[in-house]
C-alpha cells in the first residue's frame, strides 16, 4: 500500500480517535465512563462517546465547560419529581415571613429581587459558572500533566505523532475532567437545598436576578428528615438562605475575597508526576480502577504549598465567620418557632458531614469546604451580639479590614474590648494629617 508522506500527525491521531468511536477498537467505552466516573448506565456512555466525538472537532486550546452544564442537568433530571404545589406554596410564604424577622435581627437591609424556587436543572444552570470557574486550574493541570507524560513515555517512532497531537490530548484529557465535573454538580443538585447551602457564594454574581433560591424538592426532603411541622422547616430554611443571601450583597467584597481564595488555592495545586506516570506505564483501558482511585481520592494532587496553606486558613476562617454571623442571626430570628434548635442542629450536622458530591468535589478539585470552626464563630458572633448589639455587630462587615480574625474567634472578650473600648489614640501620621487639616485650630469654622 502506497504511503502518504504528507499526512499531518494531528490528523493521524485524530484519525486513530475517530476509528475507537466508531466503534474499531477492542476498548469498552463502558469502561472508558467507569474511569471517567460516570458509571456504565447506556444514555451516560452515549453522550460520552457524543461529547468526545464534538471535542474532537473542536480546534481551540480552552477546555468546553459546555459539557460540564450538559452532564449536569441530565444527571439533575434523572430525579426529577412533580412541581409539588404544595411545597412551592409553603416556601413562597415562608420567604415573605423571614423577610420580616430577619429585619427585626439585623440591620443589613433586604435583597433587591424577589427570592426564588429552583428545580434541581435550574440550580445546575444557574451555579455552574462558578464551579467551571474554581475547577478550571486543575482541569488544565491535569490536561498539561496527561500530554507530558504521553509524550514522555511514547515511543521514539511515534513521536512526531504524538507531538503533532498535543492539542488533541488537552482536548480529550479536558473533555473527562468537564464531564466528570459535570457529574458531580449535577449530584449536588440532588443534596443542595439553597443557594447559599454549600456555604460560597454560588448566586448573586454578575447576574443580580438571582440572589437567593430555594430547590422545593430537596427541601421537602430535608424536613421528612425531621419530627418537625413542613412550615417550620420551609420558614427556618427561608431565614437562612435569605440572611445569607442579604450578608454577600451586603457586603460586596465579600464574595469577591471568598472566591479569590479559592482560586489562590486551587490554582496552586500541582500534579503527581510520579502517580501519573506509574499509571500511564500500567494503564489497561479495560481495567480503569488505577486512574479512578487516584482522582478519587486525590492522590493525584500534590500536597499544598505554604502559600496554599495559608490561603486556606484564610478562606476557612471567613467561611466559618460568615455561617456563624448566619446562624446567630436565623436562629434570633426563628426563635418564635417550637423546633428551631431541632432544625438547626440538624444544619449544623449536614453542614459539618458534608454529602456524598460535596465530597467529590473537594476531591477532585482539592478542596475543603467545610469550616471546622463554625460553632466557635456562632458562639463569638452571639457574645457579640449579646455586648454591642446588632447594628454594632453588623457593622463589622462594612470593610474586609474590619471583620474579626481566627484570633478574635479564640478571644471573643478582646474583640469586644476593643469595639466597646474608647478610641484608640492617634499616631504620628493620623496627628499629621489632623493638624494638616487643622482639625485642632480652635478658629476653624465649624461647619
Amino acid at each position: 500500500m502506497p504511503e502518504i508522506p504528507d499526512q499531518n500527525p494531528e490528523d493521524e491521531f485524530r484519525d486513530l480517535l475517530r476509528q475507537f468511536l466508531s466503534g474499531g477498537s477492542e476498548i469498552d467505552p463502558r469502561e472508558l465512563a467507569r474511569a471517567a466516573g460516570l458509571g456504565d448506565d447506556p444514555a451516560v456512555v452515549q453522550q460520552l462517546l457524543s461529547q468526545f466525538q464534538s471535542a474532537l472537532d473542536l480546534s481551540g486550546d480552552g477546555i468546553n465547560w459546555s459539557l460540564s452544564l450538559e452532564q449536569g442537568k441530565a444527571v439533575a433530571e434523572r430525579g426529577r419529581q412533580p412541581s409539588l404545589p404544595d411545597e412551592r406554596d409553603r416556601l413562597l410564604q415562608a420567604f415573605h415571613i423571614a423577610a420580616l424577622w430577619l429585619d427585626e435581627a439585623t440591620s443589613i437591609s433586604e435583597l433587591s429581587v424577589t427570592p426564588k424556587l429552583l428545580s434541581r436543572t435550574e440550580w445546575v444552570v444557574a451555579t455552574m459558572p462558578v464551579w467551571t470557574q474554581l475547577a478550571e486550574p486543575v482541569a488544565n493541570s491535569i490536561a498539561d500533566a496527561l500530554t507530558e507524560v504521553l509524550q514522555e513515555q511514547a515511543p521514539e517512532d511515534m513521536g512526531e505523532m504524538i507531538a503533532g497531537a498535543s492539542k488533541m490530548f488537552r482536548s480529550v484529557g479536558g473533555t473527562l475532567f468537564a464531564m466528570q465535573l459535570g457529574q458531580v454538580v449535577g449530584q449536588l443538585s440532588t443534596e443542595a437545598v439553597s443557594g447559599g447551602d454549600i456555604g460560597i457564594p454560588l448566586l448573586g454574581g454578575t447576574d443580580t436576578s438571582e440572589q437567593a433560591a430555594i430547590l422545593p424538592q430537596n427541601a421537602k426532603a430535608f424536613g421528612e428528615g425531621l419530627d418537625v411541622e413542613p412550615e417550620e422547616v420551609s420558614i427556618y430554611l427561608a431565614v437562612r438562605e435569605l440572611a445569607h443571601a442579604r450578608l454577600f450583597r451586603h457586603a460586596r467584597w465579600l464574595r469577591l475575597q471568598v472566591l479569590t481564595s479559592i482560586t489562590e488555592i486551587v490554582r496552586g495545586n500541582r500534579i503527581n508526576q510520579d502517580m501519573m506516570e506509574r499509571i500511564a506505564e500500567n494503564f489497561d483501558p479495560t481495567s480503569p480502577e488505577a486512574l479512578q482511585d487516584a482522582v478519587r481520592s486525590g492522590e493525584l494532587l500534590e500536597p499544598r504549598s505554604e502559600s496554599q496553606l495559608a490561603a486556606a486558613a484564610r478562606l476557612e476562617t471567613t467561611l466559618a465567620l460568615v455561617e456563624g454571623w448566619v446562624d446567630v442571626v436565623t436562629a434570633t430570628a426563628t426563635s418564635r418557632l417550637p423546633k428551631s434548635g431541632a432544625i438547626a442542629e440538624m444544619v449544623r450536622r449536614r453542614r459539618a458531614s458534608g454529602g456524598p458530591a460535596e465530597s467529590a468535589f473537594s476531591t477532585l478539585i482539592g478542596l475543603e469546604l467545610r469550616p471546622r470552626r463554625l460553632r466557635e464563630a456562632a458562639a463569638m458572633w452571639q457574645q457579640l451580639t449579646d455586648a454591642v448589639g446588632e447594628e454594632k455587630r453588623d457593622e463589622l462587615w462594612s470593610h474586609p479590614d474590619l471583620i474579626p480574625t481566627a484570633e478574635d474567634i479564640d478571644d471573643p472578650a478582646a474583640l469586644i474590648a476593643r469595639i466597646t473600648g474608647p478610641a484608640p489614640e492617634p499616631d504620628d501620621v493620623d496627628q499629621a494629617i489632623a493638624d494638616l487639616l487643622g482639625d485642632d485650630n480652635p478658629d476653624r469654622p465649624k461647619e
